[in-house]
């Protein structure tokens, strides 16, 4: 195991392009990957937070990332989020490398994203808001340019300096670009604010939405009929960033049905208040990409949690790029 290779994050972002990511999760998903046979991941309370454990096999490989979230970490200037992913051969379960586990996924998430992005959004989608000012906010900025010719984002962020550094890295690409704060804060300068946010989400043809949040992030009857929403910032049952009103408009697309129903609060909250049932669900993303899902005249919804099997293309199209 000394030997075992590694990958960092500039590895993998090297061998794995965002388009590449996008193009091989699609490529798995039309060679017949089930993503409802993927294991349900382990979710273990600890003093400091949480171990997630995420194992998966397809092809010729199978693998496992470990993810630890302790989220009195920022306090101490280190990550929230960390992890390690191992990569093994599928025949003989030999270990083949080790990849950061965190870059990992901040490739896979926002490359999901823009999977399904490719098959449920008008393609001329060009103005973006991103709720959130993290490593997946600027994620999925990159993919989404991958997919549609997005010319303009809006950053919405409780921080308003960091909203306003992605926005420069937004504007640095040449792109137009804003940073919002939503009120109330206590940084915010108020109604402007709000109204400034508001008109942004009702002009949006793409929203990603990227944070920590428990409880939606904007009234879901401001998602005006034809925007595609994505949701990728929680994965407990009890936390939402969109709304029942714009979850029940809504062609909704998730990973698969299993992983959505036990994690997805996005879901879970409407259906236990009576808003949808589980019979709203369009489809999951292999359903999408095969061309099963046919988007309705309101918004598209794709709710993501995050789930192994895409670590694991992702992974073995690094490995495979680096041997």
């Amino acid at each position: 195991m000394s030997g075992l290779p590694y990958l960092d994050a500039a590895t993998l972002e090297r061998l794995v392009p965002m388009g590449r990511a996008v193009t091989v999760l699609e490529d798995a998903l039309r060679a017949g990957l089930d993503p409802e046979a993927t294991p349900q991941r382990p979710v273990v309370d600890v003093p400091a937070g949480q171990l997630l454990l995420m194992p998966a096999s397809t092809g010729r490989y199978v693998g496992v990332k470990a993810v630890s979230i302790a989220p009195g970490n920022p306090g101490r200037g280190l990550p929230r989020i960390q992890g390690t992913y191992l990569l093994l051969d599928g025949d003989t379960l030999t270990p083949l490398a080790a990849m950061d586990g965190i870059a990992l996924t901040s490739l896979r998430t926002p490359a999901v994203s823009a999977l399904a992005v490719r098959h449920l959004a008008d393609t001329g989608a060009r103005r973006l808001v991103v709720y959130g000012s993290g490593p997946q906010a600027w994620g999925h900025v990159l993919a989404l340019r991958e997919v549609r010719p997005v010319e303009d984002v809006t950053v919405v962020a409780r921080d308003a300096g960091r909203a306003e550094s992605l926005a420069a890295r937004c504007r640095d690409l040449g792109l137009t670009a804003r940073a919002l704060t939503p009120p109330p804060t206590p940084s915010s300068p108020g109604p402007d604010q709000a109204e400034a946010v508001a008109r942004a989400v009702g002009a949006a043809d793409l929203i990603a939405c990227c944070t920590t949040a428990r409880e939606p992030l904007f009234p879901g009857k401001l998602a005006r009929d034809g925007v595609t929403v994505v949701a990728v910032g929680s994965h407990e049952p009890g936390a939402r960033e969109l709304d029942g009103d714009l979850v029940a408009r809504a062609t909704v697309v998730v990973e698969a049905r299993a992983a959505a129903l036990e994690e997805a609060g996005d879901i879970i909250v409407p259906i236990s208040q009576g808003t949808i049932t589980t019979g709203h669900l369009a489809g999951n993303l292999a359903d999408l990409v095969a061309g099963r899902v046919v988007a309705g005249p309101g918004p598209r919804v794709f709710k993501s949690t995050g789930m192994a099997w895409e670590d694991l293309v992702v992974a073995a199209a690094a490995y495979e790029a680096w041997t």
